[in-house]
């Protein structure tokens, strides 16, 4: 007989210590470039962390898991790069949103991911990891001292066994520095959110950000997410699901001033290493954004240090970069990234689908 993971209905959620720890694993990547990218463009953190907030409770309690909600890490990638605009950002998360929301409904996201391929989906995870990493050093340039800084604490935390836990103590200290300097603000109720500009985006740059990231939404969102769950918690949550959940959840978000999100297998991974088992995390971590969103003025951020900022994004560079390495055709998928790097990542990411495909016709 077949095996067959549990339906995720009538799952009871859970609020102990452990899932409080857990909530910390969805926020080591989350966190970081939430708050480089409400440094380096116009979104409003305010409005991006309520966002957050409601989509962890809402998704928490919807599955009864503890599922990741994230950034789209290739369009975040690129809006911190400068390479597409606020305007791009969110008109990109909303075509991804009609995308994955009618895919997920028909069905059809097995079809996809085989015509995209496992060494396409490395090469853009390494893509970003390669644009992540530049604008990093760019930004540590400008202060090697609190660069430096940033430097020796993330290493001492590595080296003291908590190397998923390096950019979130680079992150605090940041905070530190810029509390210090800008004094701890008042509780402010963030307001109405800004109306996207999507009016104002240009079509190729928003393109180009649409295919990479769905590169990245189809294989390491969906599918990869999809079988953790059957692994860790034995539970079912189809691909089309977590599709049809995130295409709700950027037609919802973009428009509320929040940024487009998925669920990353990683976020899953991280929660679940550090005691998570049920959707209590969620609710947990939900809540602590809303609270975190009253505090998040301009005055903190204008005060956070621009050089520990690129030495998070180099971290995250890193871990986003090095599943490279898992690739069943390295070369492809190396060749996805350093092309992305002299051209763009939507001409990386056609490319490296026609090569994948002329190369399994041959074998």
């Amino acid at each position: 007989m077949a095996y067959e993971p549990r339906s995720v209905a009538g799952r009871r959620l859970k609020f102990e210590f452990n899932e409080l720890t857990g909530a910390v694993g969805d926020s080591i990547t989350v966190l970081p470039l939430v708050v480089a990218l409400s440094l380096l463009t116009t979104i409003s953190l305010p409005h991006v962390l309520l966002v957050f907030g409601v989509f962890q409770i809402v998704w928490g309690v919807r599955y009864g898991l503890p599922i990741s909600v994230e950034p789209m890490k290739a369009l975040t990638a690129l809006a911190i790069a400068g390479a597409i605009t606020y305007a791009e950002l969110a008109l990109a998360g909303l075509i991804l949103g009609v995308v994955l929301l009618v895919v997920g409904l028909t069905g059809t996201l097995g079809k996809i991911e085989r015509w995209i391929g496992e060494p396409v989906i490395r090469g853009v995870q390494f893509a970003v990891g390669l644009v992540l990493l530049g604008t990093g050093v760019r930004l540590a340039a400008g202060d090697l001292l609190l660069a430096g800084a940033g430097l020796a604490i993330a290493t001492v935390v590595v080296l003291a066994g908590y190397r998923n836990l390096s950019a979130l103590a680079v992150l605090t200290v940041g905070v530190g520095l810029a509390l210090t300097g800008a004094g701890v603000p008042t509780p402010q109720w963030p307001g109405a959110p800004p109306v996207p500009p999507v009016a104002e985006a240009g079509l190729r740059p928003t393109l180009d950000g649409v295919f990479a990231q769905l590169a990245m939404t189809i294989g390491n969102a969906a599918l990869a997410t999809s079988l953790l769950f059957a692994d860790l918690f034995d539970a079912e949550v189809s691909p089309d699901e977590l599709s049809t959940s995130m295409g709700v959840t950027n037609l919802l978000a973009v428009p509320a001033g929040g940024i487009p999100m998925c669920h990353g297998c990683d976020g899953v991974a991280g929660k679940y290493e550090f005691g998570a088992r049920t959707g209590g995390a969620n609710v947990l971590l939900g809540v602590g954004y809303l609270g975190a969103a009253v505090f998040a003025t301009a005055a903190v951020l204008g005060a956070f240090p621009l050089a520990m900022l690129g030495v998070l994004l180099a971290i995250i560079a890193l871990s986003l970069g090095k599943s490279v390495r898992k690739s069943s055709n390295l070369p492809l998928s190396v060749g996805i990234g350093l092309l992305a790097v002299l051209t763009n990542l939507g001409i990386a990411f056609v490319a490296g689908i026609v090569v994948h495909l002329a190369v399994r016709r041959r074998t």
